[in-house]
């Protein structure tokens, strides 16, 4: 992780390029919400994208853990798992590119020095605790992840290690729920 930079002005172009496309996205998965709920009837592929979609949200958390409990009463909940931790690690792709974006103004907070020395300090444990523990907070990890300039690799791997668990928890606990119906 580096520390404060200056950008030349292509370069904060680029960055505010991306960080709007990701806020466009975002409003966009919120007001095709309802549409998105149909991709479950497509089992697990449709897991796996409605679990994209609804963790690319930033800051503005969609329901993708009830879904997640809601399809492990119907389907293995261990592949249910797999499918919606999976997808849930790519939608969070959207919340690392809005910190490479975002880079220009989170490099002069100081809470954002703050929370990118946690990470530095432990490493992939914030990463992977944030993203087991359901939150919405989980977007400011991956802020600080891509504006950090932590490897893409790297934040997918302890992502995708958080998801998975969260997912098996909340899979399991939905088919528990739903066997005694």
């Amino acid at each position: 992780m580096e520390d404060k930079k200056t950008f030349t002005r292509g370069q904060k172009i680029w960055r505010i390029g991306l960080l709007v496309a990701v806020l466009v996205l975002t409003i966009l998965l919120l007001v095709y919400r309802d549409r998105i709920q149909h991709l479950e009837a497509y089992g697990y592929p449709g897991i796996f994208l409605l679990s994209i979609l609804t963790n690319a949200t930033v800051l503005v958390p969609l329901p993708g853990v009830i879904f997640t409990s809601a399809m492990g009463g119907v389907f293995n909940p261990f592949w249910v798992a797999i499918a919606s931790g999976s997808g849930a690690t790519l939608g969070e792709l959207s919340g690392y590119m809005a910190g490479v974006g975002g880079q220009v103004w989170l490099n002069n907070l100081d809470w954002y020095h703050r929370l990118e020395n946690w990470i530095k300090k432990y490493n992939h444990w914030p990463i992977i605790l944030l993203a087991f523990i359901p939150n919405p907070f989980f977007d400011m990890a991956g802020f600080i992840a891509g504006a950090g300039k932590v490897p893409i690799w790297k934040f997918l791997l302890f992502t995708w290690i958080g998801k998975i668990g969260k997912m098996l928890l909340f899979a399991y606990l939905g088919a528990g729920i739903f066997k005694n119906f």
